[in-house]
């Protein structure tokens, strides 16, 4: 085996290892085991669990990116609403590891950040759809980043909940949640107010 084909193989065994244990349980030993190499070729590779850790949270977080901004081809806001749900549950669906990896809590900071970067990263192209549609409504754009983050804040966490429960079918979800985002922002009110205000 090459060295490059050594440490693809020691990605492979870390990320099912950190999805099915997580990265506190997952020992260098284990992972080695598995890999059947001795625990200096995870060192020299990786630097140690930590490192080994941070470049499959990189490639996973890059992977959902790329998935999700390359899902957006365009087309009616609802369409490019349904692309960006669709993209993130099949990505849950075919990369179930990975996801896993993603939203577990984790000591380890990748050089890319964390799962709640990455949703930051998604909503920031998800405010640029929405800022475009605010302005041809003649609603305050600047209140798109708000509108934007709710909006994948309630993809991600549904993606959170349907990857243990996988039901209804992944079709289906994408479709509900289009539905509740959209007739919610198809009627939106320019200047919303509570009916009812705290007293403080």
């Amino acid at each position: 085996m090459t060295g490059k084909e050594r440490r693809e193989q020691l990605l492979d065994v870390g990320r099912s290892l950190f999805a099915e244990r997580g990265f506190e349980a997952t020992s260098i030993e284990e992972i080695a085991s598995r890999a059947g190499v001795s625990k200096p070729v995870v060192y020299e590779h990786f630097g140690g669990k930590e490192g080994l850790y941070a470049v499959v949270v990189d490639r996973e977080m890059q992977a959902l990116l790329d998935r999700v901004t390359g899902a957006l081809t365009g087309g009616h806001p609802k369409e490019l609403l349904e692309q960006a749900a669709l993209a993130l549950l099949v990505y849950i669906e075919e990369q179930t590891d990975g996801f896993r990896i993603l939203v577990r809590d984790s000591p380890v900071v990748s050089t890319g950040g964390n799962f709640s970067s990455l949703l930051n990263d998604i909503a920031s192209q998800v405010e640029y759809v929405l800022a475009a549609e605010f302005k041809s409504r003649g609603f305050e754009t600047k209140l798109a980043g708000l509108y934007s983050q709710a909006l994948v804040g309630m993809v991600a966490l549904t993606g959170q909940w349907w990857l243990e429960a996988r039901k209804p079918k992944r079709d289906e979800v994408a479709a509900h949640l289009v539905n509740l985002a959209w007739n919610g922002l198809s009627h939106l009110e320019a200047k919303p107010r509570l009916a009812v205000t705290q007293k403080r």
